[in-house]
């Protein structure tokens, strides 16, 4: 497949803060993706859309995946009742006795809208995005983190954006098998190396990243994989094209370190 069909498509902000995000580099992979050939664009982590929200062109079927019920039901929610969510959003208040409630909530007893409102102001109001072991968040000299009319702007314009995108929850070795087709693209952006558990027990293993290679070696589509870089990653995932590139690492009012992550490409067995 050599022609690239895509339509303009206006990017959005991510809903929240989430670890892991590709602020830094998206719009480089957002090009790379662009510049790839593929009429139906799949992603294996979506996580807050860090980007999945800032693309500026899209083919005709886009699929999003993440195994965590909170942004699978927080996505479905958006999609199917932005109005309802944004009201319930709305009732939020940026202080630390409603954070503290929050994360003492067990989200199974919610509604999937009182889930996903909850998600987000979670989201909104940990430091550093955490997603496992939050702590509230507080950046002197700044306004308060959640402020519910920015936060409703941004999730109906994410829901439009939604509009006649496919929504999976499932592990992402099922979705790969699941949707893989020559045409294919699909953009993979898992946890950390050396940091699996910073999205809750039993949601990745280090094991996994070398299943991973092993099926992305056979794989039907092509993929765009983005990694921190370890020498781990590099053996791990040797057998592809491997780019350096760099970025840097830090958190609100702490500056920031330079560091590197790798782009892995290939695919198209």
């Amino acid at each position: 497949m050599n022609a690239i069909t895509l339509s303009p498509v206006t990017p959005v902000r991510p809903i929240a803060p989430y670890i892991g995000g590709k602020r830094n580099l998206a719009r480089r992979l957002c090009a790379l993706i662009e510049a790839t050939p593929h009429t139906t664009y799949a992603e294996a982590f979506v996580g807050m859309g860090g980007v999945f929200f800032r693309r500026q062109s899209r083919p005709k079927c886009e699929l999003i995946n993440d195994w965590s019920g909170d942004v699978a039901n927080l996505f479905r929610c958006m999609r199917a009742h932005p109005g309802a969510l944004v009201d319930l959003v709305a009732l939020q208040l940026h202080s630390r006795a409603e954070f503290d409630r929050a994360v003492r909530e067990d989200p199974t007893t919610l509604t999937d809208l009182q889930r996903a409102a909850r998600f987000v102001y979670l989201q909104k109001t940990a430091f550093g995005g955490k997603v496992n072991g939050r702590h509230f968040g507080v950046s002197l000299g700044r306004p308060a983190r959640f402020q519910a009319s920015t936060v409703g702007d941004d999730l109906l314009a994410a829901a439009k954006r939604l509009e006649g995108v496919t929504i999976e929850q499932l592990g992402w070795s099922e979705f790969m098998a699941r949707y893989d087709r020559p045409d294919v693209l699909f953009y993979l952006d898992p946890p950390y190396f050396g940091c699996e558990d910073d999205y809750g027990d039993g949601m990745f293993g280090r094991q996994e990243f070398g299943a991973m290679a092993e099926q992305l070696a056979v794989l039907k589509g092509r993929f765009i994989l983005s990694l921190n870089d370890r020498p781990q990653v590099r053996e791990i995932f040797a057998r592809f094209q491997v780019e350096t590139v760099g970025t840097h690492y830090g958190l609100a009012g702490q500056g920031a370190l330079p560091a590197s992550e790798v782009i892995i490409t290939g695919g198209g067995a």
